[in-house]
């Protein structure tokens, strides 16, 4: 499966920013040793449903450690049988675009 999820801290740090809550989030994720890549706006994750979900409530335990609240905004892609679509669904796309030009 393929998540792509976003998560932040309710509250932000003194200076306005989530931005060091949204790094111990990530950092959780690269530690995982899964197939991953973060945007701006989101990090998606590829694996088995169970050691996805479970890199997804660490993420989000690690960003509750330093905000009494947490948002989580979650999209997912199950699809049996299929592995390396985090790079392939991708490609497809972007061969599509080259023969179009």
């Amino acid at each position: 499966m393929l998540v792509a999820f976003s998560v932040a801290p309710a509250v932000a740090d003194e200076t306005g920013s989530v931005a060091a809550a949204v790094a111990r989030a990530i950092a959780i994720v690269r530690d995982s040793g899964l197939p991953n890549r973060t945007s701006s706006m989101f990090t998606e994750i590829e694996g088995e449903w169970d050691e996805v979900m479970a890199v997804v409530k660490a993420a989000c335990d690690a960003v509750a450690e330093v905000s009494p609240r947490v948002g989580l905004v979650l999209k997912a892609d199950i699809r049996a049988g299929y592995a390396g679509q985090l790079t392939a669904k991708v490609d497809r796309i972007e061969a599509l675009l080259d023969a179009q030009l």
